[in-house]
């Protein structure tokens, strides 16, 4: 979204837009509209409850709001003399019905006080206006509606969909467990109760049980956006214990200390980012979201400080 916003963004000086009514308090914003429905209010709760652990999060009426914010330093030294410190945001807004509109707001830096020695504000608030945008559109039950979009009116594979919007969302972080599914138990399957999980005080140490398929019950697979990947020992609905993800790009999550190795030195990208907060050991991890493409040179296996990586060769 990010790539399609770059040539669709609107300045409007008026302080109403069409399509409904826009609050805009007299500002600028970027607007882009989605050719897709988002009416079923369990879906539109699903976005806002989805993203909630990443973004500030509300909803009003038909609409979503994600809020971003970081922190500007004037010095990297907080006892350098003079040194100021300021927390800035930027709103995402999704108006849903028929077709959906995302919006966002840069407002005057003065909003947020006096921190007029920030370098960039506009800039960076744009960026990670779109990061939102971007992340909000991989994630959540949008990116199905987008991918059958696709592959209805441009008349192609839903991989090729898959790939057209994960090129359209440059910025996106991925973020576990964002999108609303229902997920059908195996017979013997048990469920875990998030509140009697216990918690292990940071991670656990390596290396990685290479047996681990024999040794671990199967657990519910993840599905990224272009495969599913299937793990083992993860329990509850949070990120408490993740156990083992991948079935030949195996990270044992509970030992990743999330130090980035693996990511730098994979030739052919298999990892991203994506988040897991609430997760013991670190607030995210290295996901193998193409882990088909794995050429078996094991370099993130032999890079990876606690040995929390197992390459399999695929068969």
């Amino acid at each position: 979204m990010s790539l399609l916003l770059k040539d669709r963004v609107w300045s409007m000086e008026a302080p109403t837009a069409k399509r409904g009514v826009y609050p805009l308090h007299g500002y600028k914003i970027g607007l882009y509209r989605l050719p897709i429905k988002l009416e079923d209010p369990s879906e539109i709760r699903s976005v806002h409850d989805g993203l909630k652990k990443t973004f500030e999060m509300d909803m009003y009426a038909d609409r979503v709001f994600a809020t971003y914010t970081w922190r500007e330093q004037s010095s990297r030294d907080p006892d350098a003399k003079g040194y100021k410190e300021a927390d800035l945001s930027v709103t995402v807004e999704i108006v849903t019905g028929e077709v959906v509109d995302i919006i966002y707001q840069i407002f005057p830096i003065e909003k947020f006080g006096d921190p007029n020695w920030v370098t960039d504000y506009r800039k960076k608030a744009d960026h990670f206006a779109k990061m939102v945008i971007d992340t909000i559109l991989r994630n959540t039950i949008l990116a199905d509606k987008m991918v059958s979009y696709y592959v209805k009116t441009e008349k192609v594979s839903e991989v090729a969909a898959l790939q057209k919007l994960e090129d359209l969302t440059p910025l996106a972080k991925i973020v576990l467990g964002a999108k609303a599914k229902a997920v059908e138990a195996a017979d013997d399957a048990e469920e875990e109760d998030d509140s009697v999980i216990e918690i292990p005080d940071g991670s656990k140490p390596g290396p990685i049980d290479i047996e681990f398929k024999s040794k671990i019950k199967a657990s519910t697979p993840y599905d990224a956006p272009e495969h599913t990947i299937k793990t083992w020992g993860r329990k509850g609905s949070g990120n408490a214990i993740m156990g083992v993800w991948g079935e030949f790009v195996s990270v044992d999550y509970d030992i990743c200390v999330a130090d980035g190795g693996c990511i730098e030195a994979c030739p052919v990208s298999v990892y991203e980012w994506f988040d897991t907060p609430g997760n013991p050991g670190s607030a995210k991890k290295p996901l193998m979201s193409k882990e088909p493409d794995c050429i078996f040179c094991l370099a993130c296996e032999g890079v990876c400080p606690p040995q929390a990586i197992k390459i399999f060769e695929q068969k």
